[in-house]
Formats: C-alpha cells, structure tokens, sequence
C-alpha cells in the first residue's frame, strides 16, 4: 500500500497525453470532474517531509531525495552492500591466482626456451664506406686468391728452373693472362731470380708489375668531344653483358656533373631492355626516347640524333640489340645504325663502347674481334669482375687488342663502376695491399 502511494506521489505532475479535441478542453467540468481535481490538488499539498514520516525506516531510505538534493552527502552504501563487496574483493585474488596457475611455463624438452623476454637490442654499428681500390680487390678476390695460391704451391721449396718456369707459364695462361703475358712474367723473373729461391710473394710482385705494363697504355678516360654536340656514344655488346646497366651508370656520372644527356633505347627486340632503359633515364633525370617493340633501330638513332641535337643535349647514348647467335641479323642492323649516323654527323657515332662479361673468359676476347670488325668498337667496358675466377682475361684482350678500357664494374651498386686504373687492377689480381 504504502509503494502504491509513493508512485502516486512522485508520478504526479506528469505531463498528460495530449491529442483531446480543443472542443473538449473547452467544455464545462462536470460536478464529478470537479471533485476528483480536488482530490487530486489536496494529494499535491502533502509534502515530502510527511510522506517519508509515514514510512517505515526501510522504506524511508527508498525515497529520499539524492541527485537533486544538492545540500546533503551522497548516499552511503548499506551495510548489506558493504558485505556483498568485501565478499566480491577478498574473491578477486583468488581468481587471479587460479588464472597465474593455468598461465605456467610448460616444462620444454632440451633445445627449446620460451621467448617470453625481448632480445637486447644490440646498437647498429656505422656502415664504414669501402674505398674504391678495396671494392675492387675484393671483387677480384677469386681470381687472386686462386692465382696466388696455386703460385705459392708451385714455389714451395723449389727453385727457379726451366721446369718451374714453364709451370708457371702454364699456370698463368690458365687463368686467362693470355700466352703475351705469361711469358712477359715467366721471361722477366727468369732474368732476375734464375737458380735461386723463389717465393710466392716474389712472383706476385714481378706479375703485378708486368701487368700494369701492359695495361698501361690502355688504361684511358673516355674523352667527349662536346664541339659535336651531341657527342654520340653507341654501346655494343652480347645481351647479358650489362649494357643497359652500364649506360644507365654512366648517364648518372655524366647528368651528376652537369651534362644533358639523352638516351635511346635502340635494343627493340627487347621490352624488358626498354622499360629499363625509361628507368635508369628517370633516375638519373635524363632525356628518353624508345619507339615500339620491333621497331627498326636505325629509324631511331636517326629520330634520337635529330632530337637530342634540337633539345642541345650534350651526349646522346644509344642501346643496341645483343643477340650473338643470331650473327648476321646484328651485325647487319649494327652496320645501318652506323651509317645512318654517319649521314647525320661524319663523325658519328664519336664512341663505339662495347661491355664485356669478364665470367665468359676467352669468349669475350671473340667478341670483341666480331664487334670490332663491324661496328668499328674504339673502347671497352669490362663488368662482373667480382663474379668469376677468370678475372685475368682483361688483360689477355688489352695485351692483344690494345682497346682503351674505359670504365670497370664490380658489382650491381650505381657506384660500382669506376674508371679503370691499371696499377690498381695489377695489384688487386697479383692479391697485394693498395
């Protein structure tokens, strides 16, 4: 009874449903009307103090006052409650203490541990840059360090004699030096060691001195002639060789100093050497300019030449197509890209560059006579010398053709060729300290 009267109380006042008619508002109360909003009114007057009076203490506790009651302290929880959340507090370790138990390190067999702790983090150490020369020996490492071993082998507690000559000249013409060379050794170190012991750092020594003799007078930087602009560089070469590579490295050394260059992808029996050409040719902020797969390569020296002279671009480098075995299809295409340059500019092409894959050994000496004959080739790139043992023949073909050896690469990095010295490549194959 006393909840009944209580929700009588506190719903009191609420706003009615409204929807009645205006006519209806409007029309007179009637008797019984009247009397039930009396009612209603004398309800209204009782006040809250007199309702929770007439309540019993359990009772009283339900309705008095709280949010709005801004004067008086927040409730305080019953003791009952107090109870409940003493019982609920003293139960949570317990809980916790069930969830670390099923949580246990499982017992691993021998060779196993659990990561449960982060690696100490070690401080990177700086990258220390190598210097060219040390680049280069270490691309040479192979072909030196089996040079020079089989070398200290032969001279182990012999002296020098006419037998121990001729192994070695045996030796060197296996690791590609060439029969030039090898007797240029064998012939020096007979005048000036012969009937004595011989070590084998004696003979790296009289090698690596031999050598730089003979590349010497090769061992050219690539002149540009920039009265004829542009100047024309048309590179050669088998495909694998790294020609692409190699004219993409190039541009970047020439647009780096200043130079406009523009290169023309003339290889157009290959997508792929296309797109790489348009990549190196936007990394290095170069002019490009290709034409359609299978497109005649003259036809775009020729459009490539009338180009980069109109723009004044400085040095215009062209690719060509590389495929050896199909012989005479390349060399006739290679001859008409030089003759139609030749109309443009007497000149032209000012460089025929060919690429060389030291890893072939005495295949590219071959090429390099084909080239030679058809495209006039005036210079060489040798690339991949830190891949193979046969690093040597670089010297058999500069011994036989006496070609300028331009520039030479170690490895894939844009920085990885540089222009070749021959003191420097004569100690790093001999296996001495720079």
């Amino acid at each position: 009874m006393a909840l009944g009267f209580i929700k009588k109380v506190f719903t009191f006042g609420k706003d009615k449903p409204t929807g009645s008619a205006p006519a209806e508002q409007d029309a007179p109360a009637s008797d019984e009307a009247l009397q039930q909003a009396a009612e209603e009114q004398a309800v209204a007057d009782t006040t809250s103090e007199d309702v929770v009076e007439a309540l019993s203490p359990d009772e009283h506790d339900d309705v008095r006052p709280r949010a709005a009651d801004h004067d008086e302290a927040p409730e305080r929880p019953s003791d009952a409650d107090a109870a409940i959340a003493s019982e609920e507090s003293d139960a949570i370790p317990a809980v916790v203490e069930e969830e670390r138990a099923s949580l246990a390190e499982p017992d691993l067999p021998t060779g196993f541990a659990l990561g449960t702790t982060a690696p100490e983090e070690v401080p990177d150490k700086p990258i220390q840059k190598l210097s060219w020369f040390q680049r280069l020996r270490a691309g040479l490492l192979r072909t030196s360090s089996q040079l020079t071993g089989q070398i200290t082998a032969l001279f182990t507690k012999r002296k020098l004699d006419d037998d121990t000559l001729q192994d070695l000249e045996d030796l060197l013409i296996q690791a590609d030096l060439g029969v030039e060379t090898a007797m240029r050794i064998t012939d020096t170190l007979s005048s000036e060691r012969y009937g004595k012991d011989v070590t084998g750092e004696d003979v790296s020594h009289i090698m690596a001195s031999e050598i730089t003799k003979v590349l010497k007078p090769v061992a050219r930087p690539l002149q540009l002639d920039l009265s004829h602009k542009p100047h024309v560089i048309l590179v050669v070469g088998v495909n694998g060789t790294g020609k692409t590579t190699t004219i993409g490295k190039l541009a970047a050394k020439l647009s780096g100093s200043g130079l406009k260059v523009m290169l023309a992808a003339g290889d157009t029996f290959r997508a792929a050497a296309i797109e790489q050409l348009k990549i190196w040719a936007d990394r290095t902020g170069s002019t490009f300019i290709g034409t359609k797969l299978g497109a005649d390569a003259a036809g775009l020296a020729y459009e490539a030449f009338e180009k980069a002279k109109a723009e004044k671009s400085d040095v215009l480098i062209i690719d060509t197509a590389g495929r050896l075995q199909n012989k005479t299809e390349l060399m006739a295409e290679l001859e008409k890209i030089v003759r139609v340059l030749g109309k443009l500019d007497p000149d032209a092409p000012h460089t025929v560059l060919q690429t060389l894959d030291a890893t072939t050994g005495q295949n590219a000496m071959a090429q390099v006579e084909i080239f030679r004959n058809i495209a006039g080739v005036n210079g060489l790139v040798m690339t991949k010398l830190d891949g193979t043992a046969r690093g040597g023949i670089l010297v058999a073909i500069a011994a036989k053709h006496k070609l300028p050896v331009y520039f030479i690469g170690v490895g894939e990095g844009i920085d990885d060729l540089e222009p070749f010295e021959a003191d420097d490549f004569a100690k790093a194959i001999a296996g001495l300290g720079g």
